[in-house]
């Protein structure tokens, strides 16, 4: 009888069991190497990493299983060749290192995994991925990271390690016949391409093309750029008798700096151009006119902004496009004029690239390229510290913080400290040694603050300074000891004390924790003016500028007891800096809670305005404000793109906290703003956020993905916050972005947030 018990239990159980069983929905979003598109590329790391998303509702993914192929039919029958990694009990879903029979060069693979929740359902198996492996481990390489094209078995060329650029067919929105021998075409944006022409002539002769980024109002192509590096070009095309297809010829692009980058040469060149003047003697008839235009691989659904501000959502747009826009060559540069990498043109392209898509390895690629080819700014140099933490922060994966550590390390330029901590680089410590550390052996190096520079009163305007004395620097006062130059050597100091500790060198840890103290408190002390209440522009100087007081903000060292008078300053100011100061001035004032004022910069219609930008015609950022504060702009630069990131990281407030969105923030500053509504990608998933303020009373509809969890930062003021019907559990309270906060833990899912 007993046993009779026993067995119906254990029935009953296991019945029970099965019938709670469930079948998860399968892994998606599948990364090797962080590359979306890897049949579209090649891989040199002999052990690549692999990533996935896990469905939105899954809490935490419990175990995985991967299997690796040589051939599609063994993949497709769930069969492993090179590794099948068994069941792993490990909620690691990101950045998961190839662990099978050894890869060879020059070969296809395939993979793909299954999953297991925290009460054992299983997955099928995801879709399999495709990738190729190049020159495995090639330590002859020029430098660490070093990407060629290769050629694939079916003849097409890729790029190692990285994405390729592809070439897309655009029609334009509009074309007219102007007369009996011109027509004019627009194709709504400018984009990097050439020009498709199909066209039936009745004799040998030959059209005047004229391809550019500007247009005059009687429909014509603006054929006087003046100073501007705007894009514009003449081409003479020879037509044959009869129905024929051309194609423009446009000529190799040459640039005098030292890292410009070349076309891929299998590819025709291209320039910037939105608009197309055809000028013929004879009548011709023009059966199809196209945009050519090169394109790194994006996502337009990735991301997604509408506000209740309409300006504001034309910067987003205007800034989105441009990031899609101007990757072409596989790299981030500073537009059509040097087609050269900045560090500080790529920390914002990346950080913006990174919240419009989810895209990871052209920022990898810069990355690494800015270590070993560093440009000339003494502050830009620093930047490869603060792009190597986010490559980590965003993606969860240590390499390039494991393999140039030595590099970002000597990128602080800690070498060139007095005995206070501040650095400097006019004091004669700048020597060949010190040169050949940071990668530019004989270089010279100089503090920049901003750019453009201006004009001395009496003096002839540059083609690059702009028209006042103050230009972009708001006037700021060049010492031995620079106040912002400093600012950048304390943030890129307390990001190493980060990386230290990600990869376990406890006595860096304290080094650089240490020098990092001195030199805050060497700048509170000595470059602050306590009268006034701001910080000075560096020694010998009483002057206060703009900048010398919003990088102290943007990395968060202000004495508390002065942030007022900071803020007051700071917002006393204006937008008194270019479009690449402007993503520090951003981050600064949404830092001190200051989110209205940092909402009216972005929506102004002032000429020192993104709106102006779209005023004028542009249709990607551009390179400063105006022609006026610089008369040799370009319309296609991405260093101005700044609103991309700040909306999703500042005004929204998605950022992550752990490495590879393990754990990420919502913290919205909406000001008086009345509708939000936000669709970002993270390497984990979608992430959702709308907001609606009606009477002080917040709606909010958040989407948290798979396998991670956010922590929601709402104004302490709320008395009562309800999430999906029930009263919410407070995590803590938190000062945070300059007013106190309630923090609250969301799960993976999705939530409906009423604060009252």
């Amino acid at each position: 009888m007993i046993f009779m018990r026993r067995l119906i239990l254990l029935l009953s159980i296991f019945l029970l069991t099965s019938c709670n069983a469930q079948k998860l929905s399968q892994p998606t979003g599948l990364l090797c190497e962080l590359l979306r598109y890897p049949e579209k590329a090649a891989i040199t790391d002999s052990q690549p990493e692999f990533s996935w998303i896990v469905p939105t509702g899954i809490e935490k993914q419990n175990a995985f299983r991967i299997l690796v192929s040589s051939s599609k039919k063994l993949i497709e029958e769930n069969n492993s060749d090179y590794w099948d990694s068994g069941k792993i009990s490990s909620s690691q879903s990101i950045s998961i290192s190839y662990n099978g029979k050894p890869l060879s060069s020059h070969m296809i693979y395939f993979w793909k995994v299954k999953i297991w929740d925290s009460i054992g359902n299983e997955s099928e198996y995801s879709e399999p991925q495709q990738f190729f492996t190049s020159e495995l481990d090639n330590e002859s390489a020029e430098w660490p990271g070093k990407s060629n094209y290769v050629k694939l078995p079916d003849s097409s060329w890729v790029s190692e390690n990285r994405q390729t650029s592809t070439f897309y067919k655009i029609s334009p929105q509009k074309l007219t016949r102007i007369n009996e021998n011109r027509w004019f075409a627009d194709f709504g944006k400018a984009a990097f391409g050439t020009l498709e022409l199909e066209i039936d002539a009745k004799n040998s002769d030959s059209i005047s093309v004229f391809l550019g980024e500007r247009k005059n109002e009687d429909f014509s192509v603006n054929k006087i750029p003046g100073h501007s590096n705007i894009g514009f070009e003449k081409f003479l095309l020879r037509l044959n008798k009869g129905l024929h297809k051309y194609q423009i010829k446009i000529p190799t692009h040459h640039s005098n700096s030292p890292n410009h980058q070349k076309l891929a040469p299998f590819y025709p060149e291209v320039l910037p151009f939105r608009y197309v003047e055809i000028i013929s003697n004879e009548n011709i008839v023009i059966n199809e006119i196209t945009q050519l235009s090169l394109f790194y691989p994006f996502d337009d659904y990735s991301s997604n902004f509408e506000s209740s501000d309409s300006n504001l959502n034309k910067v987003w747009n205007l800034c989105k496009y441009t990031l899609k826009a101007t990757p072409f060559l596989g790299v981030y540069a500073d537009g059509n004029r040097e087609r050269m990498p900045y560090e500080a043109d790529a920390f914002i392209q990346q950080l913006g690239h990174y919240s419009v898509d989810r895209e990871y390895s052209i920022a990898r690629y810069t990355a690494n390229y800015l270590i070993y080819n560093p440009s000339w700014p003494t502050e830009w140099l620093m930047h490869s510290v603060l792009m190597a933490w986010e490559d980590y922060m965003y993606t969860g994966d240590k390499e390039v913080l494991q393999n140039n550590y030595e590099q970002l390390k000597n990128k602080t330029l800690f070498s060139l400290e007095r005995e206070d901590g501040l650095i400097s680089t006019t004091t004669g410590k700048v020597t060949n040694e010190f040169l050949t550390s940071i990668n530019f052996p004989n270089g010279n190096i100089r503090d920049i603050v901003d750019w453009p520079k201006g004009t001395p009163i009496g003096a002839e305007q540059a083609r690059n300074a702009g028209p006042t004395p103050e230009g972009e620097r708001d006037g700021y006062v060049f010492t031995d000891i620079n106040t912002v130059v400093n600012s950048f050597h304390y943030q890129s100091l307390v990001l190493m004390a980060k990386v230290a500790e990600v990869l376990g060198k406890s006595d860096d840890i304290k080094f650089f924790n240490s020098k990092s103290e001195k030199v805050k408190n060497s700048i509170q002390n000595k470059l602050f003016n306590y009268e006034k209440g701001i910080f000075i522009d560096g020694e010998a100087t009483d002057h206060s500028s703009l900048h010398a007081n919003m990088f102290p903000l943007a990395f968060n060292f202000v004495p508390k007891e002065n942030m007022k008078t900071v803020i007051d300053f700071i917002k006393s100011k204006g937008m008194a800096c270019s479009v690449y100061g402007a993503q520090y001035l951003l981050d600064a004032l949404f830092n001190a809670g200051e989110a209205d004022y940092a909402i009216s910069l972005m929506n102004s219609e002032d000429k020192r305005s993104w709106i102006n930008m779209l005023n004028v015609g542009s249709t990607m950022t551009t390179e400063a404000w105006d022609e006026y504060y610089k008369p040799n702009l370009t319309w296609n630069h991405a260093w101005g793109s700044a609103p991309a990131n700040i909306i999703v990281r500042r005004l929204i407030g998605v950022a992550p906290v752990l490495a590879g969105f393990e754990k990420f923030r919502i913290v919205p500053q909406p000001g008086s703003l009345t509708e939000l509504k936000l669709k970002t990608p993270s390497i984990r998933g979608t992430i959702i956020c709308n907001l609606i303020v009606i009477n002080n009373i917040w709606e909010m509809e958040i989407t948290v993905p798979g396998n991670t969890q956010a922590e929601l930062y709402l104004p302490a003021n709320f008395s009562e916050v309800i999430i999906n019907d029930k009263k919410a559990v407070l995590e803590r309270n938190e000062y945070f972005d300059g007013e106190g906060r309630n923090v609250f833990k969301l799960k993976s899912g999705i939530y409906k947030v009423h604060a009252n």
